[in-house]
């Protein structure tokens, strides 16, 4: 290729057959994979912990198999690709900025997965800019599809375990079994069942769909017909795992609770996943489309031989610029992160008594939240008259990937947590100082006590249980190099029967003590400000 990488092609390297320039083909092939490979290294943590969750996850290990199917597309349509003509899009430059903005803001909100999708689709970015819209149309679907490697969905988490839930109560009704439920909690006569995440169907369906777009795009040549497909593989599955759930829970009552239980339970749902899977793929292909060698042939995509004289350094160029665009925004997050952290030695004062509220020595459960990576925390108990509170406070400073108030690992307790059991969670309208602020309200159970919580996040005064709204205020204020503290606030109390007794205690006690609360947390937050200075 000597003499040809850094001049306009010459005569001799056009295909004799095809009459399209080889070795400029070639040439691009390599500098788009080139690019696209330095792209990577430049987000190494974005992409190491993509692979990290493809390795500790189930649900997402198909993500080791997104970018050689994408490829492999790819590579099914390098004739039509031949009879183009690349030619560079510098517009593509600015949706590259714009990804790399919005991976910016991700990566000050840790919102993990918002990075992880700006990171993908710069490759599509970098194929548009390099080689132009006419080969980005081409292969737009095997672009699309590397979508499918980001490990996305498992907000879908609860919506899917309440349906699921739903849907065997209903199915158990209709057929004429009693049920008591209580939340994802419900009992028959056999025995007591609980929806946890592992029966979400989330694995199904995100197994669904991916197989079903893939099957759709190889099987159809009509949008029209892959998006219906498409749909249908995203529809089926989650009713399909209602019914799992509910013949696994079937088979178990009538075999006198001895049989789909343990290994079986995930044996049974693979193989009726798979007869489903199998069932939505034969009935799929009555409606296939397959293209004769004629129509493939007025299908083809004309010929672009208007930008003919552009050279390889053109091309070269495009490449190096949008290299530059897409590595300032980690040289910028890592000037953000450099900042000196100081978070040893912090802790949080509460006051022996405020309000007529006394503290006591002896806790009001063995229960705790689990907040990881907390710079400090404290759980203590109140009582007055006849009103006994547990309160506790989990303080941020400086807030990082593992250490944030908003994460997967911060609950009120793990799922098939042998003591206490989650029974439902909603939001409630309180009063906190005098003003209306929405909490989250969860109620947890165990063999001889019931447990009302209220939770919520403060950052910089402002009260939300809004994951989004946190993560942006999060966000600004490390972007404009201000404080990034936060803190979750948690009361609960006892109840019997009703928890709205309860409630009334709780509401009491964030009148009383949320002044006293706040100037703890401010205090500790004070106290970092001036080890920094």
């Amino acid at each position: 290729m000597t003499g040809t990488t850094l001049q306009a092609l010459t005569p001799s390297s056009i295909d004799s057959q095809t009459g399209q320039p080889v070795l400029q083909w070639r040439f691009m092939a390599i500098l788009t994979l080139t690019v696209i490979a330095t792209i990577l290294i430049i987000y190494q943590q974005t992409v190491l912990s993509t692979v990290a969750i493809w390795l500790r996850s189930e649900t997402f290990t198909h993500g080791f198999f997104i970018f050689p199917i994408s490829a492999y597309l790819i590579w099914m349509k390098r004739k039509s690709l031949a009879e183009i003509a690349p030619c560079p899009d510098y517009r593509g430059l600015l949706a590259m900025a714009g990804l790399g903005l919005g991976w910016l803001l991700a990566d000050a909100g840790s919102v993990q997965v918002v990075a992880q999708l700006c990171l993908v689709a710069m490759i599509p970015v970098v194929v548009w800019t390099i080689l132009g819209m006419q080969v980005t149309r081409a292969i737009t679907f095997p672009l699309v599809f590397l979508f499918f490697a980001v490990p996305f969905g498992e907000f879908l988490i609860p919506p899917l375990m309440d349906f699921t839930a739903d849907f065997v109560v209903t199915a158990l009704q209709i057929t004429g079994i009693p049920v008591y439920r209580e939340g994802t909690f419900f009992t028959i006569p056999s025995g007591q069942w609980s929806v946890v995440e592992g029966c979400s169907g989330l694995r199904y369906l995100i197994a669904s769909f991916t197989l079903g777009s893939l099957y759709g795009y190889l099987t159809y040549r009509s949008n029209k017909r892959r998006l219906i497909f498409a749909a249908l593989s995203l529809i089926v599955p989650i009713f399909a795992n209602g019914l799992r759930a509910y013949m696994i829970v079937m088979i178990a009552h009538l075999s006198n609770m001895q049989l789909a239980l343990g290994v079986d339970h995930y044996i049974y749902g693979w193989v009726f996943f798979g007869i489903v899977m199998t069932l939505l793929f034969w009935i799929g292909a009555f409606w296939r489309e397959d293209q004769s060698d004629q129509q493939r042939q007025e299908n083809r995509i004309a010929v672009n031989t208007a930008h003919g004289a552009i050279t390889s350094r053109g091309f070269a160029m495009a490449g190096v610029i949008i290299i530059l665009v897409a590595a300032f925004w980690p040289a910028y997050a890592a000037y953000l992160n450099n900042r000196p952290i100081k978070t040893d030695g912090l802790t949080i004062k509460l006051p022996e008594s405020n309000q007529g509220w006394n503290l006591q020595s002896t806790p009001l459960t063995d229960w705790q939240p689990h907040y990881v990576g907390t710079n400090a925390q404290i759980m203590r108990t109140y009582r007055k008259e006849d009103k006994v509170i547990s309160v506790y406070l989990g303080y941020y400073r400086t807030q990082r990937q593992d250490a944030e108030l908003i994460n997967s690992q911060n609950y009120m307790i793990q799922q098939k947590n042998p003591v206490w059991s989650n029974v439902g969670e909603t939001q409630r309208k309180i009063s906190l100082h005098d003003k209306n602020e929405i909490i989250q309200q969860t109620l947890l159970r165990a063999s001889n006590n019931r447990l009302l919580i209220w939770s919520w996040n403060s950052l910089e005064g402002t009260y939300t249980i809004n994951p989004y709204l946190a993560k942006l205020l999060l966000a600004k204020a490390k972007l404009l190099g201000q404080r990034d503290d936060g803190a979750v606030i948690i009361i609960t109390a006892p109840y019997e029967g009703t928890p709205e007794s309860a409630a009334v205690s709780l509401q009491s006690f964030a009148n009383d003590m949320l002044p006293a609360i706040d100037a703890s947390l401010n205090q500790v937050a004070e106290r970092e400000t001036y080890a920094h200075e």
